[in-house]
């Protein structure tokens, strides 16, 4: 199983796409707080649709707590600070997708530890980045391949 990890998410949307995509892939979704938003809220339910039913979504006080309560085969951060490309990395089965909050990435303190691999998505120079959902779906399907689509049809 792959694992998708939202650090303090702020744009109920976004949150509510990421679970449909869990859903609709076998992924986990786990979420750490504090969360931009109330999980009832509208727009998280209507992006989300009905299928946050079938995804499963942990939820942890803190990052502390999200470490200490996880264990994954690794942690890839995704940040446009990273030098190293998505493309350059094979995924494995237990692997954590860790993305920041949209308005401000990942802390230093959380790209900087040594048990987290920082990735980014190739893209034009200047570009700042890309929406968090479109984000997750685009490394989460590279993930899948590597897989082999395992569970998938």
């Amino acid at each position: 199983m792959l694992h998708i990890a939202l650090y303090q998410p702020e744009i109920p949307p976004n949150t509510g796409n990421i679970i449909r995509l869990c859903a609709n892939t076998g992924s986990q979704l786990h979420l750490i707080h504090p969360l931009g938003f109330d999980m009832e809220v509208k727009a998280l339910r209507r992006a989300g649709l009905d299928y946050h039913e079938w995804a499963e979504v942990k939820q942890y006080t803190d990052f502390a707590a999200f470490i200490a309560e996880t264990e994954f085969s690794r942690i890839f951060a995704l940040t446009t600070k990273a030098k190293k490309y998505t493309h350059e990395v094979s995924f494995s089965d237990g692997d954590c997708l860790l993305f920041g909050p949209e308005t401000r990435g990942l802390p230093d303190d959380v790209l900087n530890m040594p048990s987290i691999q920082n990735i980014r998505i190739p893209m034009k120079p200047g570009s700042r980045s890309l929406n968090l959902s479109n984000t997750a779906a685009i490394i989460l399907y590279q993930a899948l391949a590597d897989l082999n689509y395992e569970g998938l049809s």
